[in-house]
């Protein structure tokens, strides 16, 4: 990741398989875009450097597994034929992806892990439809709830200001759920124009970076992690001063739990399957008793009426 602005050239590529490309999507450029002054694109920048892999059956020439805002960098992936498509697409329905962000916020989060669950609606207050918003706030429709996972990582300095990074994983997937999120708590993400109410336009970027991919295809997983942009090497604006847990950690446990989660699921969709097949046998066999029960009441019947004529 760089400070540079993008061009058709600077696409990362964090993993490449027959079926998928994992790319590191740049700031401020588009996933995708109709409108024909849109030069740079992270479809374009595919058909520049894939060219043979694009797809003519499809409108942008590649299949986006999930979105990413503007501003937002990191993780992207992108399938590379129908079916792998269409894999990835019921692990997203289900549920089922673990996603985690790194991001730089302002001010100093006291409560080094927490739950954040605001419900996020669309904003329909004149001048602000292109947000989303908590609930209770005017003009907000349709507010759905909304789970993300907050975790410390650093205190420290952003060009002399107080600021926190923290691991950010998103439970649902609302639109500007993470940005909303950590607005709401009074801790807006460093450089979020949008969230700041035009106020943070300092930053060369919005500090929010998709670090972190797994989706649970079968036979094998896709696992993805990229680099930490937010280093002093890269920004020396950003000073951290008092590190509370390293990220390898902190995202090898985020894995672990959600895979422990994910296997307790499995054994109960086990356990119910293996219910419901006894109680399935149970009521085969009744029915087979009453069956054979019948049979045989009605077999003495007709011996009795032999026996009688």
């Amino acid at each position: 990741m760089t400070t540079e602005p993008a061009s058709l050239e600077s696409l990362g590529v964090l993993f490449q398989s027959d079926d998928f490309i994992v790319v590191d999507k740049h700031w401020d450029i588009r996933i995708d875009s109709k409108m024909w002054y849109e030069k740079h694109t992270v479809q374009a920048q595919l058909r520049h450097r894939f060219p043979q892999l694009a797809d003519p059956s499809t409108y942008y020439g590649f299949r986006f597994c999930h979105q990413l805002d503007f501003s937002t960098s990191g993780a992207l992936c992108v399938a590379l034929n129908k079916a792998a498509a269409g894999r990835a697409y019921r692990c997203f329905k289900d549920r089922t992806v673990t996603k985690a962000y790194l991001a730089l916020v302002r001010g100093l989060v006291e409560k080094e892990t927490q739950t954040l669950e605001f419900s996020i609606g669309k904003n329909s207050s004149e001048g602000k439809t292109h947000m989303m918003c908590i609930e209770g706030t005017e003009g907000c429709e349709n507010p759905k709830p909304c789970q993300t996972e907050l975790m410390v990582l650093e205190y420290g300095l952003y060009d002399g200001d107080p600021v926190t990074k923290v691991l950010l994983q998103p439970l649902t997937g609302r639109t500007h759920q993470l940005r909303v999120h950590c607005s709401a708590i009074g801790h807006p993400i460093v450089g979020d124009f949008t969230y700041s109410s035009g106020a943070d336009d300092a930053p060369y970027r919005m500090m929010l970076h998709a670090h972190f991919l797994h989706i649970p295809l079968e036979p094998e997983p896709l696992l993805v992690s990229g680099e930490d942009p937010f280093l002093p090497t890269l920004d020396p604006k950003w000073l951290p001063q008092r590190s509370l847990r390293t990220l390898t950690t902190t995202v090898e446990a985020l894995l672990e739990r959600r895979l422990e989660e994910d296997r307790k699921i499995k054994e109960e969709k086990r356990e119910r399957a293996r219910k419901e097949e006894e109680r399935r046998k149970g009521r085969k066999e009744r029915r087979t008793k009453e069956e054979i029960e019948e049979q045989t009441r009605q077999c003495q019947e007709w011996l009795s009426e032999w026996a009688g004529d």
